[in-house]
């Protein structure tokens, strides 16, 4: 019997291009030995997340996420708290897209995005979770963060990530601190922060070096705990940000890596940010799932240190190994 795949697409993501691209992208999953079928979600809540369960249950072996990282996630959170989880894949259409730019796969071109598939490479992604919810990519709280809520689903499509730097310069004047109380593995930290944030991948609102150091499937996760509130501070951080990720060793950071966070807000109310949407408010606590999902990925293009799983890295040196040893290696090696 033919393994099934269903698409789970929103036809409104990004600038409603992948409808165009369904017939091709059908064909490619089908080349992959998928039996493949789609699934357009609706505006009703939970719509994804509901197919995406209602799949699983029914026995489908690969859930194809086709549109933003909110349908991602959407997705995510409708198997997360399965035992039997199937094998996942993205197509990229949204705004940003961190999520396809931690996994290398093409951000701009859904046909290429779905050849993936293919290549037959897969990461044990660890997920978030946060109360019953569940996250792919970062969860944060602090004014700062609030930053995503007031930028219209409009303007997302038409400017991309733009929208939300225009969004960042106008809020970053009226930041001010909150006093958080947070709790995480051999640390406790309370007191004024601007934000702070949980990192899955090292792809942040775009940014790649926001998180230099990011694991995939380590276990962990990356907080970030910015102590300052001051608009030049702010800046200046943002410059060793773009400047090689150098913001890790500034004495306004805190940068942990922790399996469990414990949030709690000590005078004013602490919004959460799940994956980009409004989570509910402190206290609440965040586990990081350990190779929670599995998930195609280009891993040729993502660098080794970001990928910690042993049989992986097995297999990637058992390859190389292998290839050393083919008689025209040899010859190459001995003729230079």
């Amino acid at each position: 019997m033919r393994k099934r795949a269903r698409i789970i697409y929103n036809p409104t993501s990004g600038r409603e291009a992948l409808a165009h691209d369904l017939v091709e992208i059908l064909g490619i999953f089908e080349q992959a030995g998928y039996e493949t079928s789609t699934y357009a979600t609706t505006p009703a809540p939970n719509s994804a997340a509901d197919e995406a369960r209602r799949c699983a249950k029914d026995g489908f072996e690969l859930l194809v996420a086709a549109g933003g990282d909110g349908t991602i996630n959407q997705v995510v959170n409708g198997i997360a708290g399965l035992k039997r989880r199937p094998r996942m894949a993205i197509i990229p259409a949204g705004t940003t897209n961190d999520y396809a730019r931690a996994l290398r796969i093409p951000r701009n071109d859904p046909v290429a995005a779905a050849k993936v598939v293919l290549k037959n490479q897969t990461v044990n992604m660890d997920i978030g979770q946060a109360g019953e919810q569940y996250f792919i990519n970062i969860a944060a709280g602090g004014l700062l963060t609030e930053l995503t809520y007031d930028v219209p689903s409009q303007l997302k499509s038409i400017f991309g990530y733009a929208a939300y730097l225009a969004k960042g310069a106008e809020l970053l004047p009226r930041v001010k601190p909150v006093e958080m109380d947070l709790k995480y593995d051999g640390g406790h930290f309370t007191g004024k922060a601007s934000m702070f944030f949980l990192a899955l991948t090292n792809s942040v609102g775009g940014f790649e070096q926001i998180v230099p150091d990011a694991s995939l499937d380590d276990g962990k996760f990356t907080m970030i705990i910015v102590k300052t509130s001051n608009v030049a501070k702010m800046l200046h951080l943002m410059t060793l940000v773009l400047n090689g990720g150098k913001h890790i060793n500034d004495p306004s950071i805190i940068y942990v890596k922790t399996r469990k966070v414990v949030a709690r807000a000590l005078d004013d109310r602490l919004m959460i940010n799940i994956d980009g949407e409004y989570g509910g408010d402190a206290p609440m606590t965040f586990r990081d799932l350990k190779q929670h999902i599995e998930m195609y990925a280009d891993t040729d293009r993502i660098p080794d240190e970001a990928i910690t799983d042993p049989e992986l890295q097995n297999a990637e040196r058992n390859f190389v190994s292998a290839v050393d040893q083919l008689p025209e290696a040899k010859a190459e090696s001995e003729t230079e």
